[in-house]
């Protein structure tokens, strides 16, 4: 294990971690809402975000699957010294993190009619968030909201046609996080909309 897996948890854990919680709280319940959300710092590439996430969420019970760069020793080695979380193969995670090109949603677990909640919540890292981009409506949301979401929406509209089952979503950048919970409905944004 290498020292940077002992370094980068939270230097006051109930503070952080409420803090956090609260922060997380509120991206799911009022989707397209961008917070920042501090306190952790796993070794790159994970943003201070994503580490926050997992320090608040993660622990023994609930698997993490890491997709493409983000599976590095050093990630690994944290997310075990700092959660106690089991690193496990993307059909059997509660979270799943990575760029957005190296997450199969295909292989995620997406609940079941007894049990939707057992499925995976996907942590994307972006570049940025932006509050301009898709139009999104339903709980959480009074009229409407906006969220830039990565790669096509068709995506998160299949998704959402699946609720009550299907995959929840935050996206990470840097300190900021957004969330796509699975009931949101998503629609292109046309000119005319914006």
């Amino acid at each position: 294990m290498q020292q940077a897996s002992l370094a980068g948890g939270f230097a006051d854990p109930p503070h952080q971690s409420s803090t956090a919680f609260r922060a997380i709280m509120q991206v799911m319940a009022r989707p397209g809402r961008i917070e920042t959300i501090t306190g952790g710092a796993a070794p790159a590439p994970l943003s201070g975000a994503a580490s926050s996430v997992l320090l608040t969420l993660a622990d023994p019970d609930t698997g993490v699957h890491l997709a493409g760069a983000f599976d590095t020793q050093a990630v690994r080695d944290w997310i075990t010294f700092q959660t106690g979380a089991p690193l496990v193969a993307a059909p059997a995670a509660q979270f799943v993190l990575g760029a957005w090109a190296d997450i199969d949603l295909t292989q995620l677990a997406i609940g079941t009619a007894e049990y939707p909640d057992r499925s995976a919540t996907v942590i994307v890292e972006l570049p940025a968030l932006s509050p301009e981009g898709a139009i999104l409506t339903g709980p959480g949301i009074r009229d409407r909201a906006t969220l830039g979401l990565p790669g096509d929406v068709g995506v998160f509209q299949r998704n959402a046609a699946l609720f009550p089952l299907g995959v929840d979503f935050m996206f990470t950048s840097g300190a900021q996080i957004a969330a796509l919970p699975r009931s949101t409905k998503v629609s292109q944004c046309t000119s005319n909309q914006r």
